[in-house]
């Protein structure tokens, strides 16, 4: 059996799992063999929401629902500074480490599919690579007046004009003292002074608590996704 679609094999995250997977993408650019599934240990498939045919025929295929995602933005008008903000160096690796590594251990990086650890261990690296200035670009702390880390947000410049949050996230302790909504406000304003217009952010589904931030914040919901694994 063939389909319209292509596949490729997740390097970096193969490296870093060490395990054989790639990503299913539904095309019209080729035909694939269905039996080309069968190389890879674990394939991923991300649908939009409202191609229900694609997720039934997924189904079909031995695919199994992970987690549902949603695509925000934020247009970049006016910003504003926010106080105890500042750009996250090596120093701080440990520390941004250790918070990524909670606030994120639960994703699509999960049982069965993954090991117990794996989701922390990815987000972990994911924010030091971030301060290191590789895949995001940078890393942005947010500090309280003694200078104690606070909370987090990793910011990537896209190809037009734009820029998408990589991780958010708020120390426990911080939680519930407004850091979320200075770190987005932050991010605007590096956009801002970066002259992009337009700041994108991507969330789970089940993550209320993350969207309501960002429609707090004047982001639009702008579409829906589900990730499955075969």
């Amino acid at each position: 059996m063939h389909a319209r679609a292509s596949i490729k094999p997740l390097e970096w995250e193969n490296q870093f799992f060490n395990r054989h997977s790639a990503l299913l993408t539904l095309d019209d650019t080729q035909a694939l063999e269905l039996a080309r599934l069968d190389d890879f240990d674990l394939v991923q498939a991300k649908v939009s929401a409202q191609q229900t045919a694609a997720l039934d025929w997924l189904g079909q295929c031995g695919f199994h629902l992970v987690e549902g995602e949603a695509d925000l933005a934020l247009p970049i008008e006016t910003t504003t500074r926010q106080s105890g903000i500042r750009i996250a160096r090596a120093e701080h690796i440990p520390a941004l480490r250790a918070v990524a590594a909670e606030a994120f251990a639960l994703s699509r990086f999960r049982a069965p599919w993954y090991p117990p650890d794996a989701s922390a261990r990815f987000y972990a690296q994911w924010v030091e690579n971030a301060v290191q200035g590789t895949f995001d670009h940078q890393c942005l702390l947010a500090t309280d007046q003694q200078g104690r880390l606070q909370g987090f947000v990793s910011l990537r410049k896209l190809a037009n004009d734009e820029a998408r949050i990589g991780l958010l996230a708020s120390v426990p302790e911080a939680r519930g003292q407004g850091v979320g909504a200075r770190l987005v406000l932050a991010a605007a304003d590096w956009c801002n002074a970066h002259r992009l217009t337009r700041l994108r952010v991507a969330t789970q589904l089940s993550n209320v608590a993350a969207m309501r931030l960002y429609l707090r914040c004047g982001a639009t919901l702008e579409s829906t996704a589900y990730w499955l694994y075969r």
